[in-house]
């Protein structure tokens, strides 16, 4: 299985009240920010040869801080994704109502993972996004459109998802997307829209 690792900072809560750009104004915690090295934490990849595919994955630490993950997706042998994922750390983010990210990637669609302590095959809870090319972009993922998913399924009878009870984070390129790929991390929060947002 390959395996490739880079290192993560999981920062200090920070209550923030001042709306983002483009996005519902509300409050917001810093979950992960990557332009330190200190207290750092390992996130593994893991590609499509655990299958039998020969995808390639990876991920690094910029001299910019910024979490990049790369590589080229393959279909052959019946392959075709790629996903790193953030060392376990229990997080209850119930105060908010969604994940608010900070990324610029090559066009293409990834997904952002969350594991929490219902046990799904080959699986997590699961919502996908779409990047521009070369553009940064500030992405809010409600909880409320995450879907257990095993295998790219969606698993219709799995309970919704319990942000009270995070166990990890992820993110994954899949969809039959063959080619290179580069998607940049610049940090990832937990947000909530105003009232009157809602």
């Amino acid at each position: 299985m390959p395996i490739s690792a880079c290192l993560g900072v999981l920062v200090a809560t920070m209550l923030v009240h001042d709306g983002v750009a483009g996005q519902p104004a509300g409050k917001m915690t810093t979950v992960f920010n990557f332009d330190q090295e200190s207290d750092a934490g390992v996130w593994p990849a893991t590609n499509d040869g655990v299958m039998g595919g020969l995808s390639e994955g990876r991920c690094q630490i910029t001299r910019d801080g910024v979490l990049r993950f790369s590589g080229k997706v393959s279909l052959e042998n019946n392959g075709g994704f790629s996903s790193i994922r953030s060392p376990s750390a229990e997080r209850d983010l119930s105060a908010y109502e969604g994940i608010l990210i900070r990324v610029r990637g090559d066009g293409k669609r990834y997904a952002l993972n969350l594991r929490t302590d219902v046990q799904i095959r080959a699986g997590s809870y699961r919502v996908k996004f779409d990047t521009k090319a070369d553009e940064w972009l500030e992405i809010f993922l409600p909880f409320a459109d995450f879907r257990a998913t095993s295998f790219g399924a969606e698993l219709p009878d799995a309970p919704p998802l319990d942000p009270r009870k995070i166990r990890s984070f992820g993110f994954l390129i899949s969809d039959r997307q063959a080619g290179p790929f580069t998607l940049d991390v610049d940090w990832i929060k937990a947000a909530s829209r105003q009232q009157s947002g809602k």
